[in-house]
């Protein structure tokens, strides 16, 4: 079974995102709210197949009690497995990196000389390898236990893929550099993994913490939360996000966009002149995109961000801080997510580390909070994550049978 072309997806494709009620790789709560939203958005057929593959038996249980499964529970299985020996060779699944990268100074993707590492052992890889498995499994030439693993691993790459510190190598994605926040000492990578998320969960405002108003929309949210503290951060993140039929949310104007993908033919024109201008590359990226599924296409744009926004902040690479910045921590503890949550519940207060460069700041933190730069980038993982699994286990008479009903409407896959 091939992934559902656009056109046949595209004839159901708004209205369960403009009738929401009116009024966050990633650490483990980025990736189980990527596959929170995911789920809102799963036709009701796909997510019983989804979870019939990954806990066998869910799909009889009824629906009226609630969802046969929450996908969430599986999103950082891949996290979980990857030091265990069996599963050792998954871990440069979760990332990319281009040879000559070298965010914020210089931003390519991959660049004249290819990515690192051994070829096509990557995220982009690893999500086209994974959706393959899932192909095979609905033709059959795939077991359930093989689909299972691979709905595991795509559930958690499509959230790694998002995160911008995953698409360079630079100092193994910032894990190599020091930073402070709020005073704290963190690395770049574990900040944009679960500080900056872990920052706005404190800032949720009262009413989020209450069900959204029920019967106004076309998306059941309430019933895909498991009760978890970024509950609040889910309504919020679909509420404000993708709007309604009064309201116009942040995302309104291009959500429609997230699933598409450049015509292949496009890419190799771009090919051809690279080719011809002498800037051929060691590798064909686009050999992991066709009209359904772009993972390098989509990645190029997310890189950018490592520059434009920028993630990787230019006062690193000042004098008086880049000695600091990549001098060992090893011998100072880095403060993790839960550190951080901890540490403002209980008062406690950082030393100055004058020496690094303090990123929660009103231009650096406080402009990737004001722009909602990460909740953009969870969305869309999860917007993109369930395209991706409507498209592949959707059959066409169904989507025409609820499309004509009305009963339900799913998102396109462009």
């Amino acid at each position: 079974m091939r992934l559902i072309s656009a056109r046949s997806l595209a004839i159901a494709a708004v209205a369960g995102l403009t009738a929401l009620p009116t009024a966050s790789a990633w650490g483990a709560a980025g990736h189980e709210i990527v596959a929170t939203i995911a789920q809102i958005h799963l036709h009701p057929t796909v997510l019983a197949e989804v979870c019939e593959i990954l806990y066998p038996g869910s799909s009889l249980v009824s629906t009226d009690a609630g969802p046969p499964c929450y996908i969430s529970r599986v999103a950082t299985w891949a996290d979980q497995v990857r030091r265990q020996p069996q599963y050792r060779h998954t871990a440069s699944w979760h990332y990319i990196g281009a040879v000559e990268d070298h965010p914020s100074q210089t931003c390519v993707f991959p660049g004249t000389r290819g990515w690192a590492g051994k070829t096509d052992v990557n995220v982009l890889g690893a999500v086209r390898n994974m959706t393959t498995v899932l192909e095979d499994y609905t033709m059959g030439t795939a077991d359930s236990s093989q689909a299972e693993e691979a709905m595991k691993f795509l559930i958690h790459f499509m959230g790694d893929m998002h995160m911008p510190l995953h698409l360079t190598g630079r100092e193994r994605g910032g894990n190599g550099v020091r930073v402070t926040f709020d005073g704290r000492v963190t690395n770049l990578h574990s900040l944009w993994d679960g500080l900056l998320i872990a920052q706005a969960l404190r800032t949720i405002p009262r009413n989020y913490t209450q069900a959204l108003p029920a019967g106004k929309s076309a998306l059941d949210i309430e019933s895909h939360l498991r009760g978890t503290i970024y509950d609040p951060y889910v309504r919020r993140l679909m509420y404000e996000g993708f709007g309604n039929d009064l309201i116009l949310g942040r995302f309104s104007s291009e959500y429609a966009d997230w699933l598409a993908c450049p015509a292949i033919e496009e890419q190799s024109i771009w090919s051809s002149m690279q080719t011809r201008l002498g800037l051929q590359r060691t590798q064909d990226e686009t050999r992991w995109d066709d009209d359904a599924l772009c993972p390098y296409a989509w990645a190029k744009e997310l890189h950018k961000l490592n520059c434009e926004l920028p993630a990787w902040p230019r006062e690193i690479d000042e004098p008086q801080h880049i000695h600091a910045a990549m001098a060992s921590s090893s011998h100072e503890e880095l403060h993790t997510e839960d550190e951080f949550l901890d540490s403002y519940q209980y008062g406690r207060r950082p030393l100055p580390h004058p020496d690094l460069v303090e990123l929660d700041t009103p231009e650096y933190a406080g402009r990737i909070r004001s722009q909602w730069v990460v909740e953009r980038l969870l969305a869309m993982a999860g917007i993109r994550l369930a395209g991706l699994l409507n498209g592949l286990f959707l059959d066409v008479e169904s989507l025409n049978a609820t499309s004509e009903s009305g009963e339900y409407t799913i998102l396109p896959l462009w």
